[in-house]
């Protein structure tokens, strides 16, 4: 952070001082100065937006963005050449209208780079397993020619500022105009080969055609149930969790995104899936008329635009049962029915008071807990996961670990023997950089200790999946508790506000079977010892709180779910065909 820190703090300096002591460098003349300034500069504006992107913002809206700022230093070339070369040298006329000439080819190739990436990559509807052969969809051209339309290219610049500079200060006159004419040579070449590109995307300026085509091919699959999710590209996890589930259903199922970048974050699945980002596209999109099931797996604001479709019944999954806020949020009331794993769901709701009636929830189970393993690993070294929750949206609800404890917790754990885990939220630090802090600090001391010690951050190998390598886990309040007592295995709540035992565990029942574990960790030693020992005092504590969180074992939970997908379809079919 520090090094960082520093790093900004460097360049936001030499961004602020460069332009100004280029117009003196050029003004004075100091030709070698220039270049060293000029460099400087180059940098300066190269780094500005990953150690500041806000700064480049704010420069944008005050008329101080990127393009001037280069016209900014293209001008005080041109002032550096003609105090150096005079006014009437034709070195200097010929540089002025390179430079000039430079500034009209790259118009010709943003304006070619705006359009190809509004036609091929921001498409009114993105799919993914739908035929869109029909519309010649063509291959997309070099990001490097149409990423930020093109700006990229602006740094062709430095071949006759650069040639410029370093040409006046040598004495070789000529070396600017070369630049300039390397610098047209380059941009005409990325005109010539977007122009195929623009010509072959041409067909897709007719978004009506492109949703009129995607909405044929959804008609012609006649999906029955749908998942609507809409979010940050960091919670795809939150639909992906369920992708697997409905690819298993009797029903024909499709997905519904709405951000574009979703569609390739979203995990791997043989279901169609379609992202319509417009509201408007969406509610005049006919393809889905015949879903009678819709199930929304988050709380967000462009769920209004699917819950305003007639003809469906809407249910809210969630994207895990835990006994944090989200699992009984007011906007639930919002739907035709909420889906919760077990009696523990249903008595949240109950208990909260929120406006969803008993008589709307169904107890389903959770599906994705097929694969996980009950027989620990075994071996000569424990396993320890720690998987904790992440900071949440709020300061004072004590959601997360990691920030007062969580580096704690690692150090002891590796000062310990066991081997360690780790597999932070993805949504860690998302919000407050103390999580991001304690996130960096654990990632290091896993570093560093080495070996067969393990941190997780990406989507491999799957929770789950780490579930299965451990002896025992740490984590928070949270869906990761209440899945993991599928695997029958001891598990360990942290406490983070220090909590009396009896408050904590009334407050918060899927810890009811856990070891608490406290801020200033004293109880960690023994818990460590426990798993050494032969008898597990706690297996039928968590045995019955599996039962209470999760449901019971038969019918299995897939059956459950099928079959009040079924039901649900069934009770939506005959609503809207006019049966009571």
């Amino acid at each position: 952070m520090q090094a960082r820190s520093w790093r900004g703090r460097a360049t936001i300096a030499a961004l602020f001082l460069s332009y100004p002591l280029l117009m003196v460098t050029a003004l004075w003349p100091l030709p070698w100065a220039f270049v060293v300034v000029a460099a400087v500069s180059y940098a300066a504006d190269n780094q500005t937006p990953r150690v500041a992107p806000a700064l480049n913002d704010i420069l944008s809206k005050v008329h101080l963005g990127t393009t001037l700022r280069f016209v900014i230093r293209e001008t005080a070339t041109l002032l550096l050449a003609v105090r150096v070369l005079g006014a009437d040298s034709s070195w200097f006329i010929a540089l002025a209208a390179g430079m000039f000439l430079l500034h009209g080819a790259r118009s010709v190739q943003t304006t070619l780079a705006f359009h190809l990436n509004r036609w091929v990559n921001v498409l009114p509807a993105v799919t993914r397993n739908v035929d869109l052969t029909a519309l010649r969809i063509p291959p997309p051209p070099p990001a490097a020619l149409i990423s930020y339309r093109g700006a990229r290219l602006l740094y062709l610049d430095i071949l006759p500022v650069g040639g410029a500079a370093v040409g006046v200060a040598a004495g070789v006159s000529w070396l600017g105009v070369a630049g300039a004419a390397l610098a047209l040579a380059v941009c005409a070449a990325a005109i010539v080969v977007l122009l195929p590109h623009f010509r072959r995307a041409a067909v897709l300026r007719d978004r009506d055609r492109v949703i009129a085509h995607v909405d044929e091919q959804v008609r012609a699959y006649d999906p029955e149930v749908a998942l609507y999710f809409s979010g940050s590209l960091d919670s795809a996890y939150q639909a992906s969790m369920w992708l697997n589930t409905l690819a298993r259903i009797d029903r024909r199922a499709i997905i519904v995104l709405r951000e574009r970048g979703m569609v390739d974050k979203l995990g791997p699945t043989t279901l169609p899936v379609i992202c319509i980002p417009s509201g408007t596209d969406l509610m005049n999109f006919r393809g889905l008329d015949s879903v009678r099931v819709t199930l929304f797996a988050s709380n967000v604001g462009k769920n209004i635009h699917m819950l305003r479709l007639p003809g469906h019944l809407s249910v809210f999954i969630g994207h895990g049962d835990s006994d944090k806020e989200a699992s009984f949020n007011p906007f639930t009331k919002v739907y035709d029915k909420v889906w919760v794993a077990g009696q523990a769901g249903r008595d949240r709701y109950i208990k909260a008071q929120v406006g969803v009636r008993d008589e709307d929830v169904d107890e389903v189970g959770r599906p994705q807990l097929a694969g996980i393993s009950t027989t620990r690993p075994g071996g000569q070294q424990q396993t320890v996961l720690y998987a904790p929750t992440w900071e949440g949206w709020q300061d004072d609800l004590f959601h997360t670990s990691i920030i007062t404890m969580g580096p704690k917790i690692v150090k002891a754990l590796l000062k310990s023997g066991v081997r360690v885990i780790y597999k932070p939220h993805p949504l860690t630090g998302h919000r407050d950089p103390a999580a991001a802090s304690g996130h960096r600090k654990i990632m290091s001391m896993l570093a560093s200790a080495g070996g067969e010690h393990k941190s997780v951050t990406g989507p491999e190998p799957h929770l789950y999946e780490c579930f299965n390598e451990a002896d025992l886990l740490i984590s928070d309040i949270s869906s990761v508790v209440a899945d993991f007592l599928a695997s029958g295995k001891p598990y360990v709540v942290t406490n983070v506000a220090g909590r009396p035992e009896e408050e904590f565990k009334e407050r918060y029942p899927s810890a009811d079977a856990a070891y608490l574990l406290g801020p200033a960790l004293r109880e960690l030693p023994e818990i460590i010892a426990e798993l050494e020992r032969p008898e597990d005092t706690m297996a039928g504590a968590r045995r019955k709180l599996k039962t209470y969180l999760l449901g019971p074992d038969q019918p299995d939970a897939m059956t459950r779910f099928n079959a009040a997908v079924n039901a649900l379809y069934d009770q939506a079919a005959a609503k809207a065909s006019g049966q009571d």
